[in-house]
């Protein structure tokens, strides 16, 4: 049979016609969105059936229309009734293609059983059910759906309310994400804390041994010693402490230590003390103390601070040695070297002086002889300087070095000693900065004596580089006096003790003649003069020295 091609007309009014019902349904979808229509017309196989929302107004499908969530109105066959925007929204098609369309379309397969399941059980009650929806391309939305039965006026119609669960889903998978994390953190946690534990108890073991291994050390050496806390409570002391005291603990515990301190000794003991707490520097004085027999031992107290990892003290270990049977031997050599010197004065003094009767007339003399007597009275020049300063120790360890003070103008001291020495030392450059008209109160001779001791001590020590700078200037209410250098150097070590007595500084590439006595003497000599003396240096880059004096303004009668 063959068929017939439609004309060109009759294509034509097919078209038309399709178009007709076309706009004929886009105008009910309207007109239904819009409140404008309570019913509704469904062609199926049974012919046309009527749809009418049975108690539905205008009102209410523009509140469906207009809520976050998609709602749509199925009848038994699972045919979409009727739809707002928002589901067709949320499946991605445009509404008028949605209506007309069998539900379970937008289906996932997975929960397609699932869904079969939840609307017949929504035919008879109302009921709720997470379900996932596929859009048009191919992408998922989970929705929670409600269900419930409508009555219409040709008879009863499911509504379904959609809620899109993205946020909510995304919520719960960074929450479980977040459990996670916490669950993985806190199992850290339990585990760092039962490691901690662990450590914890091993160090309290190993610190109630190393404690009990100190007590043992500490009560079984010769010396007394304590321990005491940043603020400088004491808090332990060893059993040496007690036998030599005769004190129990809650007797000397904290701060009562200082009854034991000799009434002599006890201020500038806490001056010391609370200045080594205040910096954190070694703690180191001599000082009597109390036996429980009443009588006085003189000491060496040493004290180190020992700091945690953040470099912060946790407590101090102390020392007291006893030294009385040492300082007695120094007083006892002390004297000796007071009488030697005293003894050693008169016959020097009488040597010297048959030296210069035997040089009266030199040009009657050999030159050989000439030449030993020159050298005879440089060395008697040297011991005598040697014997001085031994009779000046000597006076300093029995308080006796006095002498008679009065205005002395530093300014022309100075300069008279620069000339002095530059005469003595011909091969050395003395660069010098004098302020003029610097007054002090004082003993000439014996400033002298400091000021030629410093700049002898930088020519002994700095035989290579020649050069010596000398200033003198005035600072604030004190006059500051400096001779520098650009010998050897000081260590760290050197600094510390070079104003010690007997001390010397000793370079394997420099061994210097001296007792060690001139910077003691210079120390005690500022002292007496109300001034402060002290050096800088750095090891292989010179030294300077320096002494600070009271200035006075004017010149007193």
């Amino acid at each position: 049979m063959e068929l017939t091609k439609p004309t060109y007309d009759e294509l034509l009014n097919e078209a038309n016609e399709l178009r007709f019902q076309l706009e004929e349904a886009n105008d009910t979808i309207h007109a239904i969105r819009t409140g404008k229509v309570d019913a509704l017309i469904v062609q199926n196989e049974e012919g046309s059936q009527l749809y009418t929302l049975k108690n539905a107004d205008q009102t209410y499908r523009m509140f469906i229309e207009k809520m976050n969530e998609g709602a749509v109105t199925l009848n038994h066959d699972g045919i979409i009734l009727y739809s707002n925007s928002r589901f067709a929204a949320m499946v991605g098609m445009p509404l008028e293609k949605v209506i007309g369309l069998t539900f379970n379309t937008f289906i996932t397969k997975e929960f397609k059983e699932q869904f079969d399941s939840l609307i017949k059980q929504a035919w008879n009650e109302e009921c709720k059910e997470e379900i996932q929806l596929i859009k048009k391309n191919n992408q998922f939305t989970s929705c929670l759906l409600s269900c419930n039965t409508l009555e219409m006026d040709e008879g009863t119609a499911l509504s379904i309310i959609l809620t899109d669960l993205t946020v909510q889903k995304e919520t719960e998978r960074q929450l479980k994400l977040k459990n996670e994390q916490l669950a993985e953190a806190q199992y850290a946690t339990e585990k760092l804390n039962d490691e901690l534990e662990d450590t914890v108890k091993s160090r309290t073991a190993d610190l109630l041994i190393s404690k009990e291994h100190f007590r043992v050390l500490s009560d079984n050496i010769p010396q007394m010693s304590w321990t005491n806390l940043p603020n400088g409570e004491v808090n332990f002391y060893n059993q040496q402490w007690y036998n030599y005291t005769g004190l129990t603990l809650p007797e000397t515990r904290g701060w009562r230590w200082q009854a034991v301190i000799h009434p002599d000794d006890l201020s500038l003991t806490m001056e010391r003390y609370m200045a080594a707490l205040q910096t954190g520097n070694v703690f180191e004085i001599e000082n009597r103390y109390k036996r429980a027999d009443g009588s006085y031992r003189w000491h060496l107290n040493r004290a180190v601070p020992l700091r945690d990892d953040a470099g912060e003290i946790v407590f101090w270990v102390g020392t007291a040695t006893d030294i009385e049977d040492q300082k007695q031997e120094m007083e006892r050599r002390d004297e000796f070297i007071g009488v030697a010197s005293h003894e050693l004065k008169t016959p020097l003094t009488s040597l010297k002086g048959y030296l210069q009767l035997t040089s009266y007339k030199k040009e009657s003399l050999p030159p050989a002889v000439k030449q030993y007597i020159d050298k005879a009275s440089i060395a008697l020049n040297k011991l005598q300087r040697l014997v001085n300063d031994l009779l000046d120790v000597s006076k300093i360890q029995a308080g006796k070095l006095e002498y008679a003070v009065t205005t002395v103008n530093l300014t022309d001291m100075l300069k008279g000693c620069i000339e002095n020495a530059e005469h003595i030392y011909p091969l050395y450059k003395f660069e010098h900065h004098v302020a003029p008209e610097l007054l002090i109160i004082g003993n000439e001779e014996r400033l002298e004596q400091v000021f030629m001791n410093l700049i002898n001590n930088a020519i002994k020590y700095s035989p290579v580089n020649k050069n010596v700078i000398i200033k003198a200037s005035k600072c604030k209410d004190k006059i500051r006096v400096s001779v520098t250098d650009f010998g050897i150097g000081l260590s760290d070590e050197q600094q510390g003790r070079i104003f010690e007595r007997f001390y010397r500084v000793e370079d394997k590439k420099h061994m210097s003649s001296g007792l060690g006595m001139g910077l003691y003497i210079s120390q005690e000599i500022i002292r007496h003069h109300h001034g402060v003396i002290g050096v800088e240096s750095e090891l292989g880059r010179g030294a300077t020295f320096y002494f600070d004096l009271p200035l006075i303004t004017k010149a007193k009668d």
